[in-house]
């Protein structure tokens, strides 16, 4: 990989966009950069949380990189599974974590809000300016943000192209926690700890069924269909529902098996 890193420890994954001095915006490689490390999360069943973030301490990610789209013409060349090879990734259902260490703009915030759960420094913002530069951010954040914040303060957010901070970004609902600068390596190893409690085949249930339930028509929809999601097909046959049962009753701590 030439321009992210990609490390794994304690069965979580870590993807680090790796450009600092241009912001860690993405270019057409570092796209297939990245589709190729989502895939190799998605696949291997002993990975079990990803974690994104970006190199150093100014940005997670500027967005796209205007000059390399400008000269080369990258500009709809994305990946199979969409820009940055996550936005259109609707078939991973393990848990995905964004570590905001700066700015995560335009494509950046697009990538934070495709991750499930948000944690940010304080000195982190957030937007989506391609209005600004003659743009539409086209890679979900539109929906996504509309989607998590409602639509008026979406809209609010979109129409001018301003930029909020983490703090805000925690009072709209689309960061869960908002830390120190220093503190950001802490927090993400707490939430991966409390993740890791859970069953990894009752983790990745819960999270298809609250995005696939919000896309039917309605609660009893979404109730009545859940049983037939794939990852709640795998859960319920699973050695790991079996076994925490077993622990509960026997008053010990689970040994998940991950099937």
């Amino acid at each position: 990989m030439e321009f992210i890193t990609v490390s794994r420890a304690d069965r979580v994954t870590t993807v680090t966009l790796n450009r600092p001095a241009a912001m860690n915006a993405i270019n057409g490689a570092m796209h297939n950069e990245l589709q190729i490390a989502f895939d190799a999360f998605a696949a291997d069943d002993e990975q079990l949380v990803c974690v994104v973030t970006g190199a150093g301490d100014k940005a997670f990610c500027a967005g796209s990189d205007l000059k390399a789209a400008a000269l080369e013409d990258e500009r709809h060349v994305y990946p199979r599974n969409g820009y940055a090879g996550l936005i259109e990734r609707f078939d991973c259902a393990k848990p995905v974590i964004a570590a905001i260490n700066g700015l995560a703009l335009g494509g950046g915030f697009e990538v934070a809000l495709a991750c499930d759960l948000v944690i940010a420094v304080e000195t982190a913002s957030f937007g989506l300016p391609e209005p600004l530069v003659g743009a539409i951010a086209l890679g979900g954040g539109l929906h996504r943000l509309a989607r998590e914040i409602g639509p008026k303060r979406a809209m609010g957010m979109i129409l001018t192209g301003r930029r909020v901070s983490a703090e805000e970004g925690y009072r709209l609902g689309f960061v869960n926690e908002v830390v120190a600068p220093g503190a950001l390596d802490a927090a993400i190893a707490r939430w991966v700890a409390e993740i890791l409690r859970g069953a990894p085949l009752a983790l990745r249930a819960s999270k298809e069924a609250v995005y696939r339930g919000l896309d039917e028509p309605g609660l009893e929809a979404a109730l009545t269909r859940q049983s037939a999601y794939p990852a709640y097909v795998a859960w319920r046959s699973s050695a790991d529902l079996a076994e925490g049962a077993l622990a509960f009753a026997e008053k010990r701590g689970p040994n998940w098996a991950g099937k």
